[in-house]
């Protein structure tokens, strides 16, 4: 299942890389966007992300929900913290307007990331935080 997953989310990504939609850094490759179903004014957004040793997430938030799944985990750093484990096979939620990210990978391995964000239509993604 998991091998299946990966397969998936790397053809999507490549097919995706390959028309060179939706990018909005380097990192991170939009799959799919559409109108959320039932709420006018917001859309669902699928993304995969791989951050490189040596990579910053910037700090960030966003205006909506956002459901991500840790593809490949990596060991992160918080400005100040000890290194922590993003271990593979996790879920994590960041609901509306609050601050997340703001880490950086460490060690050998990357950080490959898939999400879906449900957004406000018409703002950003995300916006950095101060």
């Amino acid at each position: 299942m998991r091998h299946a997953l990966r397969s998936f989310v790397a053809l999507c990504g490549l097919a995706v890389a390959a028309a060179a939609w939706g990018q909005d850094s380097p990192q991170r490759v939009e799959l799919k966007r559409s109108d959320l179903s039932g709420a006018p004014g917001m859309e669902v957004v699928s993304s995969i992300a791989e951050y490189k040793p040596g990579e910053t997430l910037e700090a960030h938030f966003h205006h909506g929900v956002e459901a991500a799944y840790v593809v490949q985990g990596a060991t992160v750093q918080l400005p100040g913290k000890e290194p922590m484990a993003l271990p593979t096979g996790i879920a994590i939620h960041n609901l509306r307007d609050v601050r997340h990210g703001g880490f950086k990978v460490i060690g050998d391995t990357s950080l490959k990331v898939f999400t879906v964000h449900v957004v406000d239509k018409g703002k950003p993604l995300y916006d950095l935080a101060k």
